[in-house]
């Protein structure tokens, strides 16, 4: 089926009563090239691998290794692959890349300002993502609505135009307690960092545990203003994160 907003418009609306495991079928039976499901293997993204693993679908796993994960997080790659019988593909930074970055920022140079902290994510994250993405017609993510104030403005289905391909978010409207939920009642692996406070896990130097009562993310980039606490894995070339969009 050719990617149209009415196509993008069918998915959303038949996504409301929809099981995760749905969504994504439908995702698939919908797109007929390739698509990708980009984890960092956090608690939603394990839910997803086993609903995709488990159920067969014909979907590629990708993850970016930055350089700077936690150990934790190699363990449960590890743990992931072996029990569902799958390959995560790695996509890293480019070597050149990582060295003209630390050269011109030091080691530990993101948090110097916001502008270093984001050429880092860039070097790190976002063109890696480009290449795992490559030549894809749909992108899985793990983005659940109540993440932060900014992801409420998703939906489970939209249109990335800069990457040209239809992305979908099959746990949208899943809480933090569903993803805990659904991993413990299919003994799914997870991040040992989650029990010690780690709700959301990126790259060593930038995530720490939260105190109770604080948001979900407060411990990505916590030095940095709450407003500004993305990436730009989802965002799009306005600086805002993708919504549902349509082809031109």
């Amino acid at each position: 089926m050719k990617v149209s907003s009415d196509m993008v418009a069918l998915l959303n609306e038949q996504a409301a009563d929809q099981s995760a495991l749905e969504r994504i079928q439908a995702l698939r039976t919908a797109i007929l090239g390739p698509v990708v499901f980009t984890t960092s293997f956090g608690i939603e993204d394990q839910a997803i691998t086993h609903i995709i693993a488990t159920a067969g679908i014909k979907i590629a796993f990708a993850t970016l290794d930055t350089g700077r994960m936690f150990p934790q997080t190699y363990e449960v790659w590890a743990q992931t692959e072996a029990l569902f019988g799958i390959k995560v593909q790695s996509f890293s930074p480019q070597t050149s890349a990582v060295e003209a970055l630390t050269a011109a920022q030091g080691v530990n140079g993101f948090y110097g300002s916001m502008g270093a902290r984001k050429a880092c994510c860039e070097t790190r994250k976002l063109e890696p993502l480009e290449r795992a993405l490559s030549g894809a017609q749909g992108w899985v993510t793990g983005l659940r609505a109540d993440q932060s104030d900014h992801r409420q403005a998703l939906s489970f289905v939209s249109f990335d135009e800069e990457r040209g391909l239809v992305k979908l978010n099959p746990i949208f409207d899943w809480t933090r307690a569903d993803a805990v939920a659904f991993t413990k009642a299919n003994n799914v692996p997870v991040n040992s960092l989650h029990a010690q406070g780690f709700l959301s896990i990126g790259c060593a130097p930038c995530t720490r545990a939260v105190a109770e009562g604080e948001p979900e993310r407060a411990g990505r980039w916590w030095w940095e203003s709450e407003a500004k606490k993305e990436c730009g894995l989802h965002l799009g070339p306005d600086g805002r994160l993708s919504r549902a969009g349509v082809p031109a």
